[in-house]
């Protein structure tokens, strides 16, 4: 049986089996596409089937898109990843540290014990989280009325650090501010620097925060899985009027157009012709950021969202700018270093410079790091790096 066969039956198997309502992959090298395909349809029940074409809510993994734009304006001289980061949204001076709470149940703030940096931003060192994973986190919003990150309000950019800037590692809302730095420099939105500077010349026609009628007429519906294993469409969209474009995870696009972007990374920042990046600057997206730090491993504390994550459970994982960096080779698939992540969506992706390749893999369905789309997901990289 070809590689073809292989992968195309390990894609349709979860689906047949009423497991997850579709799924799709798409792999290619620093030369062009190796394998494209796809099982079940957009919407559950629906017959219009899933495709790599078919657009779908990116979530994070929009957090390395938005990172390359901010990765450009640091080539450019117009922002810095070790000057504080409050030189250019003033808002950070006013940022505080989350210092516990009092006897009424109300908040304690300090001032940070140093600035915040863009290189802490990007390496979610900066003392940011979700409030799917922080316990704190959501006691404060309880307390205060913070918005959802998820809203896209400007208010939820005013939630506090959870340590000190550079002292851990935590998965938040730093890319968000990230977003907010390149459209403080450039005097764009994000969304126009992104089809200026990323997508547009990347050819990533299909990609950006506002669904055009186009990519609407190809959207794939999000869905949700009980915990008894029902499955149902749901009415996810992120809001397309926001008051900011969250770089962090509001993007949607199409499977083809990531693999655009992770083969420009692949060739060292270059894609037909086309430079994003120069090649020095992806070595240093790529370079471990925080070694002294288990990265990664996530906890859910709100179920219906995310399942607990932990990608490598074997092996200590580093951070990037952007990216987990898997330090040991994984058995039987990708090699030490390779850069990966995910999205809410149970979408994930990983880029092998040792090997060549990179390849994007999921669905659209919550909660996040399901059980049988990361099964799925294990199976294909093995069938994958087998042939290889």
């Amino acid at each position: 049986m070809s590689l073809k066969a292989r992968l195309d039956a390990l894609l349709a198997a979860p689906v047949q089996a009423g497991q997850v309502p579709n799924l799709f992959a798409i792999v290619g090298t620093r030369a062009g596409v190796l394998y494209e395909g796809a099982a079940g349809p957009r919407a559950l029940g629906g017959t219009v089937p899933m495709g790599v074409d078919s657009v779908i809510w990116l979530a994070s993994t929009t957090k390395a898109i938005t990172t390359t734009a901010a990765m450009q304006c640091v080539e450019q001289g117009r922002l810095s990843l070790d000057a504080p980061a409050r030189d250019v949204v003033p808002e950070l001076a006013e940022v505080k540290v989350l210092d516990g709470f009092d006897d009424a149940g109300m908040p304690r703030l300090r001032p940070p014990r140093r600035p915040v940096t863009l290189r802490h931003l990007l390496s979610h060192t900066a003392g940011y989280a979700y409030e799917f994973s922080n316990a704190s986190l959501v006691r404060y919003i309880e307390k205060t009325g913070l918005p959802s990150i998820l809203q896209c309000r400007k208010g939820a950019l005013g939630a506090p650090l959870m340590f000190d800037p550079g002292e851990a590692w935590e998965y938040g809302i730093g890319i968000d501010w990230a977003g907010q730095m390149v459209e403080r420099v450039s005097g764009m939105t994000l969304g126009r620097y992104l089809a200026d500077h990323v997508c547009g010349p990347l050819g990533m026609t299909s990609t950006s925060f506002a669904l055009s009628d186009a990519q609407r007429a190809r959207l794939a519906s999000m869905h949700a899985k009980t915990p008894d294993g029902a499955l149902a469409t749901m009415p996810l969209e992120m809001p397309q009027q926001p008051e900011f474009e969250m770089g962090g995870g509001a993007l949607y696009g199409s499977a083809q157009d990531y693999l655009r972007f992770m083969r420009m990374l692949l060739n060292g920042g270059v894609l037909d012709g086309v430079r994003i990046l120069r090649e020095d600057t992806v070595a240093e997206m790529s370079r471990d950021q925080c070694p002294q730090l288990a990265c990664g491993s996530m906890r859910s504390i709100a179920p219906a969202l995310s399942f607990d994550a932990d990608f490598f459970p074997d092996q200590r994982c580093g951070w990037g700018l952007s990216f987990l960096l898997n330090r040991g080779p994984v058995p039987g698939g990708r090699s030490a270093g390779s850069l990966a992540w995910a999205g809410l969506s149970n979408v994930y992706y990983w880029i092998d410079p040792a090997r060549g390749i990179a390849a994007m893999f999921g669905t659209q369905l919550l909660p996040f790091f399901e059980p049988a789309t990361i099964a799925a997901l294990r199976a294909f990289e093995t069938t994958l790096y087998a042939d290889l």
